[in-house]
């Protein structure tokens, strides 16, 4: 996205066809002809092979510095203002092998370097396919260059400890704060995010929270008071907390998708009631933007 501050450039395109069915073994990109699917499937599964759906590369978003942010394909959320529906499904992307994408993201080290960047992996959720995240971040870490990952958290207890020693920053989405709103925002437990959330407190993880404002859906004054109090809890080592007013933006995916957007009529929230809802986050003594 580009908010007028912030500079985008999408890499061109992902440097390989975009292929459907890849999960199911079918991708059609030429370097993989000789791959039988059984093979493709144990190449998934150690992690040497994953659907990548697309590259940015950012500044002043996704993290500090100039950021390259690696969105995967697979969610197991269905959040309700999600602008890549097309993230969901293990359906379209290009397929990658870990050793290139490293490759790719070390040529970037100068730039990084120099604006205190480094990578960001998003999605679809970054966590879904676990064995090729967890590679390329050791590799990138090992290799000195800031890691981040930009999560809700719902898969966080598939990382292991020595997964988060990878990881310098992690960007948390907390979509709601009562397990009826959440429900109703992704389809999902809340349970699973608070989980994440308190061992990452426990082991000092710096942490940046996102909080998403959607007009009838989370700015309740309960549901921002929930929230707010969730992420006091962390505040030791929550470094920020980002309020995000809704966007429709990715309406056109949904519909391109033919899928019911429920939140077609939804008018983005008005600035002075998203700065309400950010006193309310520095009220518990937390840094907000």
């Amino acid at each position: 996205m580009a908010d007028g501050v912030t500079g985008v450039v999408t890499l061109s395109p992902e440097e390989g066809e975009r292929v459907r069915g890849a999960a199911a073994g079918l991708g059609d990109d030429a370097q993989f002809d000789d791959i039988t699917r059984p093979e493709l499937m144990e190449a998934r599964r150690t992690g040497d092979i994953a659907l990548v759906h697309s590259w940015e590369l950012v500044t002043a978003v996704d993290g500090p510095g100039t950021r390259m942010t690696m969105f995967m394909s697979g969610c197991p959320l269905r959040c309700q203002y999600c602008h890549n529906p097309d993230t969901w499904e293990m359906k379209t992307g290009t397929l990658e092998r870990v050793e290139d994408v490293v490759k790719r993201i070390k040529r970037y080290k100068p730039i990084f370097n120099a604006s205190g960047g480094g990578l960001t992996i998003s999605g679809g959720e970054p966590l879904f396919q676990l064995s090729f995240t967890r590679r390329v971040l050791k590799e990138v870490h090992d290799a000195g260059i800031h890691t981040t990952i930009d999560t809700a958290g719902y898969l966080g207890a598939r990382l292991r400890d020595e997964d988060l020693d990878n990881i310098d920053l992690v960007l948390l989405d907390v979509k709601s704060g009562d397990e009826e709103t959440y429900r109703k925002v992704t389809q999902r437990e809340l349970q699973p995010t608070l989980d994440f959330g308190d061992r990452l407190n426990k082991m000092g993880k710096a942490v940046w929270i996102r909080f998403v404002v959607v007009p009838d859906l989370t700015d309740s004054p309960e549901n921002v008071e929930n929230v707010a109090n969730i992420v006091a809890r962390w505040k030791s080592n929550v470094e920020r907390v980002e309020v995000l007013p809704f966007h429709n933006m990715g309406k056109d995916k949904w519909d391109n998708l033919g899928m019911n957007y429920q939140l077609a009529d939804t008018k983005p929230p008005k600035p002075e009631d998203v700065e309400k809802i950010r006193d309310v986050f520095r009220s518990k003594g937390l840094e907000v933007y």
